[in-house]
């Protein structure tokens, strides 16, 4: 039988010919390239998109207001354009350095970082645990459905047609009632990492007393440098008016006079630059405490702390201690542990799940559905049957008979995975008795360098004073005071460098071994 030829179906090819091109147009402009987000050339400045306040938007510059060129520099962003906001301080009170540590800990921004890093990790068992108990969800669904053919008549002599409304309420529940323990063991593996991210919360509160120790000795010492460096500009000042006095009583020569006034100035120049140092040290001081740089605060001096040789002390009896509290190898100890429950959960894929579903549902329209869409990809309940309610509860047994491997090479990773972290934790252990010897030695070291220190500085003092004296009284020469004076102040920096490395070696071991809770005494 031929089919007649229409001219309404001659043209329909055409249409759709026609239209072809503009279905190209639009799926097009829904798959933009994404270069247009790039500079044009390699060569030239980008010219970013910003909006009133300049913050830099992620559409093409052709979208927005483009900012203002400025060569390679980026536009300025108001919202960024603010000082730290920290905890109130006097700048009349002399603060100690247990003061500047409790600062830190407050105005610190590292620390409270660390303390939301350990309670999102706290949430953790609790997800886990959430991810395996029932589960219920709510659904409902409407529309129209359009479909060709006859359904024939129902079941009161009505025609039923495919098409038409339909509307769909349903309740579904999933539950895993049992697997084995390997629900247990993921919870156990997660309280474990949990308990890691509170070692680190702990770990970094001593970074930054550390931290702050360092930045507090060297504001130390560098504010001695600029004392030695001042009290060498008021002795040389005393040895200038000597020659120039000596000069204008005929005894002296103009070139001692030169020498002495040489001398003045290069040591102006040399307090100069220490107040200079002392001030950048003072600055590295307040920002690692986490306050804006512009603060004003008076800061106490180590006073007579005692650096006695027997701190640098340390018996293998105390290495071995220091061990069972220094956080990474706490940390270590528990991510090994949380390792082994991942073997457990492993192991449990290999067993049987029990398990319970259930469904409820009412469908209005003459349509019988075998799923419900959903999000995700979920489906929320099974075969609704048209204009029923029906409901269902089932319990059932999953036994896993062959998935290819992939369970055995889950297995295999977890098991490696506790080889890796033991490893980890033999070589931490490793790392932190180097560290821990080597700050030892680095203490010792010290005290016997600050001890040095003390004597040249004694012999410095008493060369200089009686090269400067036996120049006085004419039997001296001015080099010689010159040179006795240059050697004064480079002990005293000596000394004041040995005290503050003392220091920051007694702050490092402690750190070495575990036992920097607070600012170190």
């Amino acid at each position: 039988m031929h089919r007649r030829f229409s001219p309404a179906s001659a043209r329909r090819p055409r249409m759709w010919l026609r239209l072809a091109p503009l279905a190209v147009v639009v799926l097009g402009g829904c798959t933009r390239p994404g270069d247009r987000l790039a500079p044009q050339s390699f060569d030239r400045p980008w010219t970013p998109a910003t909006s009133a306040s300049g913050e830099i938007l992620p559409v093409p510059a052709d979208k927005a207001a483009p900012a203002p060129a400025a060569g390679y520099v980026l536009p300025e962003n108001s919202a960024l354009a603010t000082l730290p906001s920290a905890p109130d301080t006097d700048p009349q009170h002399v603060y100690s350095l247990t003061e500047l540590v409790d600062l830190a800990h407050t105005a610190n921004p590292s620390v409270r970082v660390a303390w939301y890093e350990a309670r999102s990790a706290a949430l953790v068992p609790g997800i886990v645990r959430a991810s395996h108990g029932p589960r219920i969800s709510a659904t409902g669904v409407g529309g129209g459905v359009v479909s060709g053919g006859y359904l024939g008549k129902g079941v009161n002599g009505e025609d039923r047609d495919s098409n038409g409304g339909t509307a769909v309420a349903a309740i579904s529940l999933e539950w895993l009632l049992f697997d084995f323990g390997g629900r247990e063991a993921q919870i156990a593996a997660a309280r474990q990492q949990a308990m890691v991210a509170d070692i680190a919360f702990t770990a970094e509160h001593q970074q930054v007393t550390h931290q702050i120790s360092l930045a507090y000795y060297d504001d130390v010492a560098a504010r001695s440098r600029s004392a030695n460096a001042d009290r060498a500009v008021e002795l040389a000042a005393q040895v200038q008016a000597s020659a120039e006095a000596r000069f204008r009583r005929g005894v002296g020569t103009t070139m001692e006079a030169a020498q002495t006034r040489q001398a003045t100035a290069q040591l102006r120049l040399a307090a100069v630059q220490a107040r200079a140092a002392a001030t950048d040290a003072r600055l590295r001081l307040i920002t690692a405490i986490g306050l804006p740089p512009f603060t004003k605060l008076r800061i106490a001096d180590t006073g007579d702390r005692t650096l006695a040789p027997a701190m640098a002390d340390m018996a293998e009896e105390a290495v071995a201690k220091a061990l069972s509290r220094r956080p990474d190898m706490l940390a270590a100890l528990a991510s090994r542990k949380a390792s082994e429950e991942g073997v457990l959960a492993a192991r449990a894929d290999f067993k049987p799940k029990i398990f319970a579903s259930g469904t409820a549902s009412h469908i209005r329209g003459n349509r019988d559905l075998t799923t419900l869409p959903g999000t995700g990809g979920e489906s929320a309940t099974l075969n609704v049957s048209a204009r029923r309610t029906s409901g269902s509860v089932l319990v059932g047994l999953r036994v896993p008979l062959f998935d290819g491997g992939l369970r055995a090479a889950r297995l295999e990773q977890a098991r490696d995975r506790v080889e890796g972290a033991s490893a980890r934790l033999e070589a931490t252990r490793n790392r932190a008795v180097l560290e821990i010897v080597t700050a030892e030695n680095g203490l010792r070291a010290a005290l016997e360098a600050n001890a040095a220190a003390e004597e040249s500085r004694s012999a410095a003092r008493t060369s200089f004073d009686a090269a400067f004296a036996a120049y006085k009284n004419g039997v001296g020469a001015i080099a010689e005071v010159s040179l006795a004076q240059q050697q004064l102040l480079a002990a005293e920096n000596a000394v004041s460098d040995a005290r503050a490395s003392a220091l920051r070696a007694a702050a490092t071991l402690a750190l070495a071994t575990g036992t920097l809770g607070a600012a170190p005494e």
